[in-house]
């Protein structure tokens, strides 16, 4: 069969420390293989074609509701990490069907209004709320009306251990963890040079001297770096002066960029309206889809479900749903 062929190459051609899809630790629920494509293949293919990936395109990156064709959305900076973790992948000769599965699958759980919304539901929820694990949980459940994806161990360690905070068990994990943070330091500097919240001079010299002076520079730079510290070794890295000069940066776009004001004027307004549709779902818990009613009826709490209707909202349909229930509407005879 042609996917016992590619497990072949796989282990004649990648790396001795890359996870093999025949190696797989395999899924929660066991299914017959695929006769054409890997399991970490396979497990790209379900995240590309779930909903929750499709939402992706009207969820916030940093800059909410920006005026534009050209910002970033959820959507387009999961496929910035998928492009440079296969490119990691690729040159230190990895899994790159299990890359692909963990970045196109690493911020599923994404709320609308990026962060703000996440920090919204975390501070009324009872169980909390972190995208990773909210991801983890939509693919494990709210997927396919209750089913899940059934995804591999390796996809969903990767998925929920790509925070700075976590540390996931493959190599193609440490990939993509690492390719998050590229992809989102280099684009939030285009984006905000792009809204005129900075410009080039204004990011610090001690770490452009070290990084380069535009975006293509510094990708290539710590993509460069990234590869040549972690070829043929059993752990992704890169050098001390490349690595603390991008943790510098990207403390610099913390402080002057994700809570700027300019950027973030609206976020209060969209913490208050999904803590409006939380509080108001819970009172009225009812009025949820028919799906998330049966989650509840299964054994789920109430307050979790809520949180994941509210979860998986886009931005203009948080905004939408908040307007036909909060908003007053003329009267008329009918």
């Amino acid at each position: 069969m042609i996917r016992e062929e590619q497990e072949q190459w796989e282990k004649e051609y990648l790396s001795p420390y890359a996870m093999l899809s025949c190696n797989t630790k395999g899924r929660k629920i066991e299914e017959a293989k695929c006769d054409v494509r890997t399991d970490f293949a396979r497990d790209r293919d379900r995240i590309l074609h779930c909903k929750a990936f499709r939402r992706l395109k009207h969820k916030t990156q940093v800059f909410l509701a920006p005026e534009g064709d050209h910002y970033r959305t959820r959507l387009t900076h999961t496929l910035e990490v998928a492009q440079i973790a296969r490119t990691i992948a690729r040159a230190l000769r990895l899994n790159e069907d299990l890359v692909e599965a963990m970045a196109l699958g690493h911020d599923l759980g994404h709320t609308p209004f990026g962060h703000a919304g996440e920090a919204a539901l975390n501070s009324v929820s009872p169980f909390g709320y972190e995208h990773n694990m909210q991801s983890i949980r939509i693919v494990e459940l709210l997927e396919k009306k209750g089913q899940g994806l059934n995804l591999t161990y390796e996809v969903k360690d990767g998925i929920m251990n790509h925070q700075t905070s976590r540390m996931p068990s493959t190599l193609e994990g440490k990939v993509v963890r690492l390719s998050d943070k590229i992809a989102y330091i280099n684009h939030d500097i285009d984006d905000a040079i792009r809204g005129g919240i900075l410009t080039e001079e204004d990011l610090p010299k001690e770490y452009t001297d070290i990084l380069g002076n535009t975006v293509r520079i510094r990708l290539n730079t710590m993509i460069h770096d990234m590869i040549k510290n972690s070829l043929n070794q059993n752990d992704i890295r890169m050098s001390k002066e490349i690595e603390t000069a991008m943790v510098g940066l990207r403390k610099f776009m913390f402080d002057h960029v994700y809570t700027n004001p300019i950027a973030k004027a609206e976020e209060t307004k969209a913490k208050k309206l999904l803590i409006a549709l939380y509080e108001y779902y819970n009172d009225n818990i009812s009025l949820l889809p028919e799906e998330y009613l049966k989650l509840i009826d299964n054994g789920e709490k109430k307050e979790q479900v809520v949180c994941d209707y509210i979860a998986g909202m886009t931005d203009p349909y948080a905004i939408s749903t908040y307007r036909n229930i909060f908003e007053p509407k003329a009267w008329k005879i009918r």
